[in-house]
Formats: C-alpha cells, sequence, structure tokens
C-alpha cells in the first residue's frame, strides 16, 4: 500500500504555473491521467482492464490513458509540471501541492473518505490523554499526522504536548513490534496489523473526524474547460465501475478481488478495506457530500493544518493564501487566487443520467 503523504516536495514547491497552464490549456483528444495504489483509488485500473475506460472515451472520440506511477508524491509532482491531465489525490494534497504551487485543480470527483481505515494505536495508552508527554512514531506532514493532531485536539492536548518521530510506512509495523516504539499513528492495511498486536488499543480513528481524509480525482482546471468531452467520460468511466464493484454478484466479487491483488491483498483483504470507507458509491452521494456543511468544516481544518506545517509555500501568510472554491460558488480563502475547485457538474450530469 503506497504512502498518501502529502508532504510537498521541495521541487514540487518550485515549480510554476506557467509550465502546466501552457502545456495543457488547449482543445486536444488525447489525455492521461495517473493513480497510485490505495483501496479509493484501484477501481481506476479496473476501469482500463475491464474496458469501461475506453468504452466511454470512445463515446467522446477521445483517448484516455490510465497510467499507474508508482510514488504517489512523484505522480502529484508530475500533474503539477502538467505531464498529466489528472491524477488521484487527496484533499490535502491538492491543496498542498498543486494548488499551493499556483496549478489551478479542479476535484472532478470525490470517491470516498476515510471511516476507519486511519488510526491511532498505542500499547500502553488506553485513552488519548495517556499520550501526553510520549512519543508517536508516524509518517511526519501524512494523512497520519493530521489525524493524531486531531485526535489530541479532541482531549485539549496540542502536538508540542508530545513528540513525534518520523518513520517510513515500510518500517512501522516492524518497528512497533519492538519495545522502543509504543505509540503509532498509521492507515490500513498496516493499521489492522498494528492493532492485532498483544494488548495494543486504538485510541482514535478516523471515523471520528468523517470526511476530512478525502480521495478525489483531480484534473487541470484549465484542461477541463477546455475539453468537457474529458470530464463526462473520466465520470461515466468511474460511476460505471462503482456499480460493479459494489454489486453482490459474481462480477462484483470478481472486481473486487481483481483489485485485492492488485493492491497486494486478497478479496476479503480487500473488502475490510472498503469497509473503513465511506464510498460514494454513486454520483448523488458525491454530489450530497461536497455540498454539505461536513464537507466545507472538513476543508477548513484541512487548510488550517497545511498552513500550520508549511505546506502552503513559503509566501502564505495565512491559511487564506490558496482560495478554495465549492460547487456553490463560495470561495474559502483569497478569492482572487483560487487554485483548488470541487466542481460537481459532472457527478450531477451522471445523477441524472445525462452523460
Amino acid at each position: 500500500m503506497k504512502t498518501r503523504t502529502f508532504q510537498k516536495r521541495l521541487a514540487a514547491g518550485l515549480m510554476t504555473a506557467t509550465l502546466s497552464l501552457g502545456a495543457m490549456a488547449e482543445e486536444r483528444d488525447s489525455f492521461s491521467i495517473a493513480w497510485t495504489i490505495y483501496a479509493g483509488w484501484v477501481p481506476w485500473q479496473y476501469a482500463e482492464d475491464s474496458g469501461i475506460m475506453k468504452k466511454w472515451a470512445d463515446k467522446y472520440d477521445i483517448d484516455v490513458d490510465i497510467v499507474q506511477v508508482n510514488d504517489y508524491i512523484e505522480s502529484i509532482n508530475q500533474f503539477t509540471a502538467g505531464q498529466f491531465d489528472g491524477v488521484v489525490a487527496t484533499s490535502m494534497d491538492g491543496l498542498s501541492i498543486p494548488a499551493a504551487s499556483g496549478v489551478d485543480t479542479t476535484a472532478l470527483i470525490v470517491g470516498d473518505y476515510s471511516n476507519a481505515n486511519d488510526g491511532l494505536v498505542s500499547k500502553d495508552g488506553k485513552t488519548i490523554a495517556d499520550l501526553e508527554g510520549e512519543t508517536v512514531h508516524l509518517v511526519e506532514l501524512s494523512v497520519s499526522h493530521y489525524l493524531l493532531v486531531r485526535a489530541l485536539n479532541t482531549v485539549g492536548l496540542e502536538e508540542r504536548d508530545i513528540s513525534v518521530v518520523n518513520i517510513s510506512d515500510a518500517d512501522l509495523v516492524s518497528a512497533f513490534q519492538t519495545d522502543d516504539v509504543r505509540h503509532v499513528a498509521t492507515w490500513n492495511p498496516l493499521l489492522s496489523e498494528v492493532e492485532a498486536y498483544p494488548g495494543a488499543t486504538k485510541l482514535f480513528d478516523s471515523s471520528e473526524i468523517p470526511g476530512h481524509i478525502k480521495d478525489l480525482t483531480l484534473v487541470n482546471t484549465e484542461t477541463l474547460a477546455d475539453n468537457p468531452k474529458l470530464g463526462k467520460a473520466l465520470v461515466g468511466a468511474w460511476y460505471e465501475t462503482m456499480s460493479i464493484l459494489k454489486a453482490d454478484t459474481a462480477e462484483g466479487a470478481e472486481a473486487r478481488a481483481f483489485l485485492g491483488e492488485l493492491s497486494g491483498t486478497d478479496q476479503a483483504g480487500y473488502e475490510a478495506q472498503l469497509a473503513g470507507m465511506k464510498m460514494f458509491w454513486e454520483p448523488q452521494l458525491s454530489v450530497d457530500f461536497i455540498n454539505s456543511e461536513e464537507a466545507h468544516a472538513a476543508m477548513d481544518s484541512v487548510r488550517q493544518f497545511s498552513f500550520d506545517k508549511g505546506l502552503l509555500g513559503q509566501g502564505a501568510m495565512s491559511p487564506d493564501f490558496v482560495g478554495i472554491e465549492f460547487p456553490d460558488g463560495s470561495v474559502m480563502g483569497d478569492s482572487s487566487n483560487v487554485k483548488l475547485r470541487f466542481n460537481d457538474d459532472y457527478m450531477e450530469m451522471a445523477a441524472e443520467g445525462e452523460i
């Protein structure tokens, strides 16, 4: 399972919007979308391999290449540089990498949010308050880091009340087997492994911050404006794939087994990961969520954290630096610097059967 970090590499922070926008803004008939392995994003490979993506692309006389990239952050950096027309990412990464780098970015599809797939586990503590003065190991500046801060806040603690030690996701489970590592924050399938450690207690998980860790399909805003057929093809393919994946049928089981193997597990393992997510199987569910007060509040929390950690760039003097536009046209932050947009037009078209 690849890391869903939103740590911005220096190179991404130095990229200019000109490189990306100038290369991508035009009417075209060939596009590429980058994806990396995580339960909420692997369905893109099923759409590709099953022919669903080709069917929808053919409908609009375009070609859409679904490309797996092994390194998650690198895939977003490449999107930021204009090497891809779209990419899968969390809302945090969409804000802190392309949007903060000046690339106007649209969340075309809101696929799901983590609903227990991310958590905080302790060998010794029974409550979050027990972490005061303790050391927590996690992937620094990741969704795990965000989750930890939110967990601490629920009991009146701040990050300064504990110590945070960075550790790679590849080393986290084995480190938890040692005496030195007592508390960790991580995501599935690692979360399930550390939670199974004898005597371990899960103190907090993402079901307690619903909507905060969102999985999105992002596209370049100018590319989408010049090529609405891309939006229609992607959204059509995604929700057809969702209809198969959720189904209690032989085809649905086969799809989940395929995605389990692709994710390094099996059908049961993949279904367990899906259980820890709030999946928006139908387009109307996505539309309803992204227009909710819950979604707005979650995004406000994410941008505050991103600013506090310096993820909005050196030029950001406040969390308002990057404007975030919601489907109703309201803007959170600087309305003259809107770089992250939640657009429900295409999801609404799909919900109404107009794609």
